[in-house]
């Protein structure tokens, strides 16, 4: 008897715990947003991202808490031996003193640094990066947080939301490692561009007052040489939610649109499917048989690949 009502004491924390962790869109939003940085900076430093996405979101609230909305501190690191901007906040005691950035960017770099360069987490960089446990075990032990639930907190975000996935970039961190170095986000928000994969190249969606050379700032490549890759000026005004390819484009379409045309719908230019597909205009009109000069009407049928 006693024996059994241990297991249902054990069974119902479990439901209680797991009950607890229930899928948020702002945690979405916050991780859609920071996770190509989250990726960068394991690059740099070799923490992992998913740990970095889940601290980030217990740490500022989901992007929500007031050090970061006044500070841009996404991690809760205090001043310790920092000499850089500074914020006051009540914490364990009242008005202690916080670290404070520019950006988002600066934010997530020092706390990589802040891990690696601590003497109290050095034994976590023995881990394999795809340990994510036994970092946020490992965290837990150190000290990073008082909260005696702070590992499990952790593991559960990275199992709710799959952040593991993003602990084995490969191809796609070679890319962004050229990001590194960035001081200046676009915006002033300090939100860098969401990086897409898709048919062997890399790609953003352009915003309100980009331009090829803000976007060659954050990226780290020659703005003319986006452009070129794009086919365009690099004077040409950008127009919110167009694609903008980070590499040059491919000579046909993803190999899942073998055997199946493109059919034409109202407002579509040569362009703006070749963008769709990230392929070369040059060979979109090859592949067809069509002339530059040459206008495509609603419903024809072209092929991609």
């Amino acid at each position: 008897m006693k024996k059994c009502l241990v297991i249902l004491v054990s069974v119902m924390c479990f439901l209680s715990a797991n009950a607890q962790m229930r899928w948020n869109a702002k945690y979405q939003s916050y991780i859609d947003q920071y996770k190509d940085l989250a990726i960068e900076e394991m690059i740099r430093y070799r923490v992992p991202a998913s740990i970095t996405l889940a601290q980030g979101i217990l740490e500022s609230g989901a992007g929500s808490s007031e050090l970061t909305r006044k500070g841009n501190n996404h991690f809760g690191i205090k001043c310790h031996d920092w000499t850089g901007r500074t914020i006051y906040h009540d914490d364990d005691e009242l008005q202690e003193c916080f670290r404070a950035y520019d950006n988002a960017l600066q934010s997530y770099e020092d706390h990589c640094k802040f891990l690696r360069n601590g003497q109290r987490y050095r034994s976590l960089f023995s881990l394999p990066i795809t340990d994510y446990k036994g970092w946020a075990n490992g965290l837990k032990a150190a000290g990073y947080a008082t909260n005696p639930r702070y590992a499990s907190q952790l593991i559960g975000i990275i199992e709710l939301y799959k952040l593991y996935q993003y602990d084995n970039a490969k191809s796609y961190d070679k890319f962004m490692a050229k990001r590194s170095g960035t001081d200046q986000p676009v915006d002033g928000n300090g939100q860098l561009h969401s990086i897409h994969i898709y048919n062997k190249n890399y790609y953003l969606y352009a915003r309100q007052g980009d331009t090829f050379k803000l976007i060659g700032k954050e990226i780290g490549i020659s703005y003319k040489k986006i452009a070129r890759y794009n086919e365009r000026d690099s004077k040409d005004p950008l127009v919110p939610g167009e694609i903008i390819w980070l590499k040059k484009k491919q000579k046909r379409a993803d190999k899942e649109f073998k055997n199946r045309p493109h059919i034409v719908r109202a407002g579509e230019s040569m362009y703006s499917i070749a963008q769709y597909y990230g392929i070369r205009l040059k060979s979109l009109y090859k592949m067809n048989g069509i002339s530059p000069d040459e206008s495509i009407r609603v419903g024809q049928r072209l092929k991609v690949r």
